[in-house]
């Protein structure tokens, strides 16, 4: 089959615009983008000066310098800083280990990969200014732009993606997304992992110092949206090797992002700012971004109103009143994540949970519109799939038990549950584990007392910060769980191969005959879609997790934050594509 050349328009290679608004195909190009709004700042101040000694005047007067948006013509603010409010800190800031969606938030502006997105989700160039697809979908070559550079002056070349991949499935490394590279379809990435294998047999090639071509096992069209996720994000090897796992702190960190990371004290904060050696520096113009780690949501909106910080959570059950004093503040938009419970399939979860019976008679009687009407408010959805409804392509089959109204699934989970051996007289007890968060804290109270009341099963909760919860999910140190799951890319494979054997992060080990069949026999058909809706089938029908809802981000936003990616389903937004106005009416 003759290769498919992917060639973005010239207006994409002055880089992704600043108005997010836009979609690609209408976006405007600026009368002259060579010049940085710093520079811009600069002359304007030295023509004012040498207006004011031309004049006579008596001292040296500076003026008040408009600085309007290369491409709106918007005036913008002197002070061009953004700061958000993170829940915990990440885990990690080596993208190859990186697992978390607060930590891809951060890498993002870190590290850039061979594509982005824009504000609609669309890709656009990153260190590759184009690509091919060539024998059916199973060779992608990338072609990477020559002005991309490291932050120490170092060129961005194709050794730098190989090296990370390679790095990624390394058994060594032992990288919990290994299996993403697999998932890929990239050849051999799953037989390295095994140790069967050479890390140096992964199909990926570096064809000259910017051209990386990329083999895989069998037709992954999508494939190119999956390079924006953090582990193809490439990484500087004398760096990781100079300094071993302490390559990460600000003073040994070498990236290629639009920004640098210029402070981190864990648990605190994190600022990152802008690099000057970024290839599309020039179109950037927040200087610095700062993360604050606010554990307790109430607090941060607290701060958020004390203009601490410019980007928050909103509070459970807050949004309608939020959105009624604050209309241009308060925001509520799809985002493609799923919350949901795992149960402990493995022989450490109570040996209940073996039993299908238990499983779907607390899934039955948990009330998810309770959650979703009471005490979240904030436009989510109920889920009784896994898969987000707004993945593309994808139509979900309304399952049977979201066809009954909540009388009958109760009165289906009393009788399963009984059938099971359990009731008042032989109450069952289980353990729940959530990372620390007031909405988490909430949720799983409602659950515990839902299932007390209904089928006197006796709920342990049990919260953890951030990275302890993440040790206990992995290694099976819990009966249920609360978790969340965001497409890395938009496809509905992104959630379904979660819960496979091969997973690396099937932490409940569901594994399933079935489920891995038609998941593998979907990655070599044109239309996955049967194969993913019969999956779903099996997933109602085993009941390995409690799906709970389908998430909306909603957030506080300050009215003069520009270029907010809002029909970005991921919700992957980019600071180099932000600015604030000084006027916001």
């Amino acid at each position: 089959m003759p290769a498919t050349n992917r060639i973005f328009p010239d207006s994409f290679l002055l880089g992704p615009s600043q108005v997010t608004s836009y979609r690609h195909g209408n976006r405007l190009v600026p009368v002259d983008m060579s010049l940085s709004i710093r520079k811009f700042r600069t002359y304007a101040a030295v023509l004012a000066l040498i207006i004011c000694i031309g004049m006579n005047t008596a001292g040296i007067v500076w003026a008040d310098v408009q600085v309007t948006h290369p491409v709106t013509g918007e005036e913008l603010r002197e002070s061009q800083t953004f700061t958000y409010r993170m829940l915990d800190e990440a885990p990690t800031l080596d993208p190859q280990l990186n697992q978390d969606s607060e930590g891809f938030d951060i890498l993002r502006d870190l590290f850039e990969g061979l594509l982005n997105q824009d504000s609609h989700g669309h890709l656009v160039p990153g260190v590759a200014e184009r690509y091919t697809a060539s024998d059916g979908n199973r060779r992608f070559t990338f072609h990477l732009r020559k002005t991309a550079k490291w932050s120490n002056g170092d060129p961005v070349t194709s050794e730098d993606f190989v090296y990370a991949w390679r790095r990624a499935v390394d058994p060594e490394v032992a990288s919990d997304y290994a299996w993403y590279v697999e998932l890929a379809g990239i050849q051999n990435a799953g037989a390295i992992q095994t140790g069967n294998m050479p890390i140096e047999s992964l199909g990926v090639k570096a064809v000259d110092m910017y051209t990386l071509e990329v083999d895989l096992e069998r037709p992954v069209p999508y494939f190119p949206e999956m390079t924006t996720y953090a582990t193809f994000f490439p990484v500087h090897r004398p760096t990781i090797e100079k300094h071993d796992i302490a390559w990460t702190r600000p003073e040994n960190m070498v990236s290629n992002g639009a920004y640098i990371l210029s402070e981190h004290v864990p648990n605190e904060y994190h600022s990152r700012t802008r690099n000057p050696l970024y290839w599309d520096n020039a179109n950037t113009i927040i200087e610095k971004v700062t993360g604050l780690v606010i554990n307790d949501e109430n607090q941060a909106l607290t701060r958020y109103f004390a203009n601490e910080v410019d980007r928050t959570g909103i509070p459970a059950g807050q949004y309608p009143n939020l959105k009624t004093q604050y209309p241009d503040q308060a925001i509520s938009m799809p985002s493609l994540c799923t919350y949901y419970f795992i149960f402990n399939l493995s022989d450490s979860g109570h040996p209940s949970l073996q039993d299908r019976r238990v499983r779907t008679a607390l899934s039955y009687a948990f009330d998810r519109d309770i959650i979703i009407d009471n005490l979240l408010k904030g436009g989510q959805e109920p889920a009784y799939g896994f898969t987000h409804p707004a993945t593309a392509g994808f139509d979900p089959q309304k399952t049977d038990y979201a066809q009954l109204d909540q009388v009958e699934r109760d009165r289906i989970a009393r009788e399963l549950i009984t059938e099971a051996g359990y009731g008042p007289e032989n109450p069952l007890n289980l353990s729940l584990i959530y990372n620390t968060s007031e909405s988490h804290k909430k949720i799983a109270t409602v659950a515990s007392q839902m299932w007390k009341q209904k089928l006197g099963v006796d709920i342990n909760l049990k919260n953890f910060e951030w990275k302890t919860y993440l040790v206990r999910r992995k290694n099976q140190e819990f009966d249920l769980a609360r978790a969340g799951w965001c497409g890395d890319y938009n496809e509905a494979s992104t959630f379904l191969d979660v819960l496979t054997s091969s997973s690396g992060v099937n932490d409940g080990q569901f594994h399933n005959e079935e489920m891995d069949r038609l998941m593998d026999e979907s990655r070599l058909l044109d239309d996955p879609t049967p194969n993913y809706l019969q999956a779903e089938v099996v997933l109602t029908r085993e009941m390995p997790i409690i799906p709970v809802y389908h998430y909306t981000s909603v957030f506080m936003l300050k009215p003069d934050i520009r270029g907010w990616p809002f029909d970005n389903v991921q919700n992957n937004w980019y600071s180099r594509n932000l600015y604030r106005v000084k006027d916001t009416h």
